[in-house]
């Protein structure tokens, strides 16, 4: 009995944060425009990437996964070693004077091997 109850707490908690957003909202490069506050970034690193991450800052370009728009992004922090032109990443930070500047330690890196269909022969 004690278990059911629990796994109903945990099912409404479930619900509520997804509902309610409980986390930090995730756009592309095309959903920028009027957004304020904190959000997470994704998109492909498109250019070559400039600048030190432990110093004045990373800069590099995103650009939506399937589509053109894109944004300038500046990032300090630690770099994940697969972090590179052509990579889908994700980054935490905001909007200031239309450059991306991201919260370090927020940079993730997507491994396309992972969301790719084996081929079958």
């Amino acid at each position: 009995m004690v278990a059911l109850g629990v796994a109903a707490v945990l099912a409404v908690f479930l619900l509520y944060t997804s509902i309610a957003g409980g986390g930090t909202p995730s756009i592309q490069p095309s959903e920028l425009k009027g957004r304020s506050g904190e959000f997470m970034l994704a998109g492909k690193v498109v250019g070559k990437p400039r600048g030190d991450a432990h110093g004045a800052g990373l800069r590099f370009t995103l650009r939506d996964v399937q589509g053109t728009a894109t944004v300038p992004v500046v990032y300090t922090g630690s770099v994940p070693d697969l972090f590179k032109r052509g990579r889908d990443v994700t980054v935490t930070g905001s909007l200031r004077n239309g450059v991306f500047v991201g919260k370090p330690g927020t940079l993730t890196t997507k491994c396309p091997s992972k969301y790719t269909a084996e081929k079958r022969s």
